[in-house]
């Protein structure tokens, strides 16, 4: 499905309020959060290396692992996606590969990090110096082919290095470059506060963190919720829980609560589409 044939993301956040977007992990996943009445969908780079290859987070996959998964998610789902660029992965004059890449996929934004590396590890945490961050964020806005493709900065100056004030300068400067959606990764609703008063024109992309217990709790203070981990998390555990059932009770009989129904499962996947369109184009020999 491509891009112009979804609403802008622009568009669906004026009219809307503030939207929770639970992160899924590959094409199934997000027709299932589809189906559950989200209006996004967001696939990271952290749900794409566990669920793909069983790696972590920690920057050993490609523009093209990434560009590649983002593609099936959008092939599943009509609702726009949100998907995960790191840091862009090039240097700014060649960064137009990242934006056409996912641009391909039919993702309708992406976001691209400060993070210089660590992230997930107790190892050092680093963040991009802001004017070679600035760099790519303007050579991808000027890499767009779709005027509607949006870029969205994020900083990592909290959640790297506890630094609320760092954070609000790269936010601010971010807007000014014309980013229409900034990503302060690590703040709370008390923090977001002074985010909004001191960057008023863009709007505002956050985690959503363990300790907020209400997702009412960033109503008027985040314009996008992300729970990256969410759809993951729930499949792992499931399988888990199911499969040590199963090996204690040796009977899928005695395990169906904690398994779908197949012919509901089916109908997710499109087999009634696929016999109607086999008896229309079934041969009928005279």
């Amino acid at each position: 499905m491509t891009l112009s044939r979804r609403p802008p993301l622009l568009e669906l956040l004026n009219q809307q309020g503030t939207l929770f977007i639970p992160g899924c992990y590959d094409a199934l996943s997000a027709r299932l959060v589809e189906l559950a009445g989200f209006k996004l969908a967001y696939v990271g780079s952290y749900a794409t290396a566990a669920s793909g290859f069983a790696l972590p987070d920690v920057g050993a996959l490609t523009l093209d692992d990434l560009a590649r998964h983002a593609k099936t998610v959008t092939d599943a789902v009509n609702v726009p996606v949100v998907a995960d660029a790191e840091g862009g992965f090039f240097a700014p004059a060649n960064i137009w590969r990242t934006i056409h890449a996912f641009e391909d996929a039919g993702v309708s934004a992406i976001h691209i990090e400060d993070h210089a590396g660590g992230k997930h590890t107790n190892l050092p945490q680093e963040l991009i110096p802001l004017e070679d961050m600035l760099q790519r964020l303007r050579a991808a806005l000027e890499a767009r082919r779709d005027p509607n493709f949006q870029i969205i900065a994020r900083t990592d100056a909290i959640w790297a290095k506890g630094d609320v004030g760092e954070a609000i300068r790269r936010l601010r400067a971010f807007s000014e470059l014309g980013i229409e959606l900034v990503f302060p990764t690590g703040a709370t609703p008390e923090m977001l506060r002074a985010v909004r008063t001191e960057v008023p024109d863009s709007r505002i992309v956050v985690i959503d963190l363990p300790e907020v217990q209400q997702v009412g709790e960033w109503n008027g203070l985040a314009d996008l919720v992300i729970n990256y981990g969410f759809c993951l998390y729930a499949a792992s555990k499931g399988v888990r829980d199911a499969l040590a059932e199963l090996g204690k009770h040796q009977s899928v009989p005695k395990l169906t609560n904690l398994l779908e129904d197949p012919v509901q499962f089916e109908q997710r996947l499109g087999y009634d589409t696929f016999t109607a369109r086999s008896i229309q184009y079934q041969a009928h020999s005279k």
